[in-house]
C-alpha cells in the first residue's frame, strides 16, 4: 500500500485489497467505505484501523494525530466517514467536527472517545456528529457504526444513549419552583416560604402543586424525598 506519511498525518492511496484475497474475476467489487482516523495515540489509530481494515467493505485511507492534520487529510482525501478523538492537540475533536461540517455539511462524523459527560456529548452532537462511540465499544458494534452512519443513519453508545435518556427524563423546575422546594426542604411553612421570596400563601400554594406534580409526589415529605433521589437538592448544601 503506497502511503505518504509523516509523524502528523497519513494518507494511503485506495488499493485492489490484494491482501485480503480480494481476487478480480471479471466482476466489479462493491465500493469501500471509506474511512479517516483521527487520534494522537498511534496505539488507538493503529488498533482501530485493524479492526476496520479487516472488514471487506470497509478501508482506512487517511490517519491523523490532531485536529488540524484530521481537517487538511479530510479535505484531501473526502473519506465516507471520519472517526474523530475529543481530546487532540492542535483542534479539539468537536472543532474538527465544527471546522469539517462547515466546509463540507454532509460529512459523515463520528465521536470516538473515553468522555462522557453531559457538556461533551452535547457539544459533539450540536456540532454535527453523527454518531458518540466510547473506546470501549466492541470490535463488532465499531463496524456497525460505521457501516450504519455511512447508510445515513445515527449511533450512541449504550452507557451515552442511557444518559440522554435520563436527561430528557429529568424534572424541569422553575427557578421560582426550585426556591419553595428548598425551603420546603429546609422545613419551613407556607407562610415562611412566602415572607422569603416576597409573594402570598396561595402562590406557594400554586408552586408546592406544580412541584407535587412534577415530581409525582402527594405530600411535602415526599417531595423532598424524590428531589433528593433525583439529585435536584441534596442536604448540607
Amino acid at each position: 500500500m503506497a502511503a505518504t506519511t509523516s509523524d502528523r498525518y497519513s494518507f494511503h492511496e485506495p488499493t485492489a485489497r490484494r491482501d485480503r484475497g480480494v481476487r478480480n474475476m471479471g466482476l466489479a467489487q462493491p465500493a469501500s467505505i471509506r474511512v479517516l482516523l483521527a487520534d494522537d495515540h498511534t496505539i488507538v489509530r493503529s488498533g482501530v484501523s485493524q479492526i476496520l481494515n479487516d472488514q471487506p467493505d470497509i478501508e482506512v485511507v487517511a490517519e491523523a494525530a490532531d485536529g488540524e492534520s484530521a481537517v487538511a487529510l479530510y479535505r484531501r482525501a473526502r473519506p465516507d466517514v471520519s472517526l474523530v478523538d475529543l481530546r487532540m492537540p492542535a483542534l479539539d475533536g468537536v472543532r474538527v467536527v465544527e471546522q469539517i461540517r462547515r466546509e463540507f455539511p454532509n460529512a459523515v462524523l463520528v465521536v470516538l472517545t473515553t468522555f462522557d459527560t453531559d457538556d461533551d456529548v452535547d457539544r459533539a452532537l450540536s456540532a454535527g456528529a453523527k454518531a458518540y462511540l466510547l473506546k470501549d465499544v466492541s470490535p463488532a458494534d465499531l463496524v456497525a457504526c460505521v457501516r450504519t452512519v455511512y447508510n445515513g443513519g445515527t449511533w450512541v453508545s449504550p452507557a451515552v444513549a442511557a444518559k440522554l435518556v435520563a436527561r430528557m427524563t429529568r424534572v424541569q423546575l422553575t427557578l421560582r419552583e426550585m426556591a419553595v422546594l428548598r425551603l420546603v426542604a429546609s422545613g419551613k411553612s407556607n407562610r415562611e416560604i412566602g415572607e422569603t421570596l416576597s409573594i402570598s400563601e396561595g402562590t406557594v400554594k400554586i408552586h408546592l402543586t406544580h412541584l407535587f406534580e412534577k415530581l409525582g409526589a402527594t405530600s411535602r415529605t415526599e417531595a423532598v424525598a424524590k428531589a433528593v433521589e433525583r439529585g435536584l437538592i441534596r442536604f448540607g448544601s
